[in-house]
């Protein structure tokens, strides 16, 4: 039997702990800790994350009954309480969990910037999409949305190699998301995908000047000129394409130079779609191809709120709720790093699925991926799992 280190702490071994310390000294997280630091209130958040635990009692409860693997799984606190680590959630600074969050996107960016998109596409290509997740305004006063309703919204550029978010942006339910527009950092040569909720031709214009390139959904009332027109290949789907200029006042004000219309039909969904675009050069297909790409950010979307807990929270404060968003995220990227670095042939639900299962075990984290049953001991087998 393999007596080595707990799965939990090898997990959290990809982690880089000078990053971490640095951005707790910098919003100053430590101060007036006694007993149970910003690393164990990470640890207990990543693990509540990895396990979906129900709530703080489950979180603590699941720790106790394991109490004699606390200091093996990284902790130096000799308990994790519930009212503790709730206090910690209500008072830390948020921001230190948002910016180590960034920090490994940035990491896990760099392992997989050699990914191929599903596009033959010699660029980077992102969507950008946002996500709302519901809550109830009863206890999360601080959220008002639309219709007396709670909510906070989750805004996300998606870097379509290898799904790694590239930004994110955590705001209130009344935040519309055209207005992250403003905040994105455009890459020149870069494709960005959007729904038509961010056609604004002034945000837009800043984007093309900024020689990046956009596909957006076309909305209906938009009043414009058709200056050329192309040949199109019916049978692949297109209908149309078309060099346009924008007709009304505040069209030709805010985008004053040409743009190109694509019209195209679904065959999966019989749909008819209209982009635009300011990349010329493209083939109107390849242009249709960039926009169904999109729906990798959906994904992305549904995959952290399927294998990571952001619809229930641990507690009801502004500052809770975002550290457990931004933990999330930072789980997220931990397990895509984790998957590249060590080269697991595993999709990242399977990762999440296999970890959550095995987090107290001992083995080598490799053997844990292996879909080679032989390489696997006796005392391993799936029935001989433990339940702690």
């Amino acid at each position: 039997m393999h007596e080595g280190r707990i799965i939990f702490a090898q997990i959290m071994d990809f982690l880089p702990r000078d990053t971490f310390n640095a951005c707790v000294r910098k919003y100053k997280g430590n101060n007036y800790c006694k007993d149970f630091s910003c690393r164990d209130q990470f640890l207990a958040m990543a693990f509540a994350q990895l396990t979906l635990r129900e709530g703080l009692r489950g979180i603590q409860e699941t720790l106790r009954a394991n109490n004699h693997c606390l200091y093996h799984m990284g902790f130096r606190c000799k308990t994790v309480s519930r009212n503790t680590l709730a206090h910690a959630n209500r008072e830390r600074p948020w921001r230190m969990y948002a910016e180590f969050a960034m920090a490994l996107m940035a990491r896990a960016r760099k392992l997989y910037q050699g990914e191929a998109l599903a596009v033959d596409l010699d660029a980077n290509l992102f969507a950008l999409d946002s996500t709302t997740i519901d809550l109830c305004l009863a206890h999360f006063p601080w959220t008002p949305s639309q219709q007396s309703k709670a909510a906070v919204k989750m805004h996300v550029l998606l870097n379509l190699r290898g799904n790694i978010p590239d930004f994110i942006v955590v705001s209130d339910g009344k935040t519309h998301e055209v207005n992250i527009m403003d905040q994105v950092r455009y890459e020149p040569g870069a494709y960005y995908v959007m729904d038509r909720g961010y056609l604004d031709f002034r945000r837009l214009y800043a984007l093309h000047k900024s020689l990046a390139f956009f596909v957006i959904r076309e909305k209906s009332n938009t009043v414009f000129s058709v200056c050329d027109s192309r040949p199109v290949n019916k049978e692949i789907g297109l209908r149309c394409d078309q060099t346009i200029r924008l007709l009304s006042p505040t069209g030709r004000k805010h985008y004053p130079e040409r743009l190109r219309r694509v019209k195209y039909h679904d065959p999966k969904t019989g749909h008819i779609l209209v982009f635009y675009t300011n990349a010329f050069d493209l083939p109107a297909v390849i242009i249709a191809e960039l926009y169904k790409r999109r729906w990798q950010v959906e994904l992305f979307f549904k995959w952290l709120k399927q294998h990571l807990k952001i619809r229930v929270f641990y507690g009801h404060s502004e500052n809770a709720v975002r550290t457990q968003l931004w933990i999330a995220v930072a789980v997220y990227c931990l397990l895509a790093i984790i998957r590249k670095e060590v080269g697991a042939d595993r999709e990242m639900h399977e990762i999440q699925e296999i970890l959550s299962a095995s987090i107290f075990q001992k083995m080598p984290i490799l053997q844990a991926f292996s879909r080679d049953e032989s390489n696997l001991s006796e005392s391993h087998l799936p029935n001989h799992l433990a339940l702690f």
